[in-house]
């Protein structure tokens, strides 16, 4: 049997109970691929990170209680977290590595931590039919990513509105989908939905502001924006178009250190 540290942080917000909880497994090698599939089942959290030290760079991958994903901000975020907070780094800049997304960066500004992801690239298509079903009514635009489907709606209480039928919207051929629309208080809004991957809503959203962002930076014309995702636990960013680059800052809290057996 295994001992491993487990450590469960709250992403994007300066407080407990806040955000979006992530769990994070910094290991000295993989282990199975089944096994840390397992361990974030066992979590049941939206995401697990597992991070391996790779000379002075970390491997890392992310796990939803049913499948790996390909990118996941919240669970970045926290990773890089642990790492500042228990393992006594002496840089204020990680680099990690993800086979599925490539050079993935986290920068320490004080207690504010700042990723930099690529950018999606998003395409205009028509609405799905089987969106507008899950949703019961009909976005103003529509938008297809790499992994997500954006919607677009009028105002932040539509978005506030929103309660999709899961069942449907888990036949959606995408990871997850995307709601958003401009804030009353911040630039943008946003909500996702990913029932496909084992997520009915998730609280706060790195990944999705990938997508985000661009669309958001040239609509508004501004390359800085500031955003909050409208979940129960909601969460703050604040959020920069680079180019083919974005950046994502936030802050995260620790909410628990513990041992697992495996």
């Amino acid at each position: 049997m295994q001992k491993l540290t487990l450590y469960q942080i709250d992403a994007f917000t300066d407080k407990v109970f806040g955000g979006n909880p992530a769990a994070v497994c910094v290991l000295d090698q993989w282990l199975e691929e089944e096994k840390m599939q397992q361990i974030a089942a066992e979590n049941n959290l939206a995401e697990t990170a597992f991070v391996v030290k790779t000379g002075s760079d970390y491997s890392i991958r992310w796990f939803t209680p049913t499948v790996e994903v390909d990118l996941c901000g919240h669970a970045t975020l926290a990773a890089a977290f642990v790492l500042f907070s228990y393992h006594h780094l002496t840089v204020n800049a990680i680099t990690f590595h993800s086979h599925r997304s490539g050079l993935l960066t986290v920068e320490q500004q004080g207690e504010e931590l700042t990723l930099n992801f690529p950018t999606d690239v998003l395409e205009q298509v028509e609405v799905p039919e089987t969106l507008t079903q899950a949703f019961g009514v009909a976005p103003e635009a529509a938008f297809k990513g790499k992994t997500d489907y954006l919607l677009l709606f009028a105002s932040e209480e539509d978005i506030v509105a929103l309660h999709p039928d899961l069942r449907v919207l888990a036949g959606v051929a995408a990871r997850g989908v995307i709601v958003s629309a401009p804030g009353k208080e911040v630039d943008f809004v946003s909500r996702f939905f990913a029932p496909q991957v084992g997520v009915d809503e998730d609280p706060v959203t790195g990944s999705a502001h990938t997508t985000l962002i661009p669309y958001w930076s040239q609509r508004l014309g501004k390359q800085k924006l500031t955003a909050r995702q409208l979940s129960k636990r909601q969460g703050e960013l604040t959020c920069e178009f680079l180019g083919d680059r974005v950046a994502i800052t936030g802050n995260a809290v620790a909410y628990l250190k513990g041992e697992i057996y495996v």
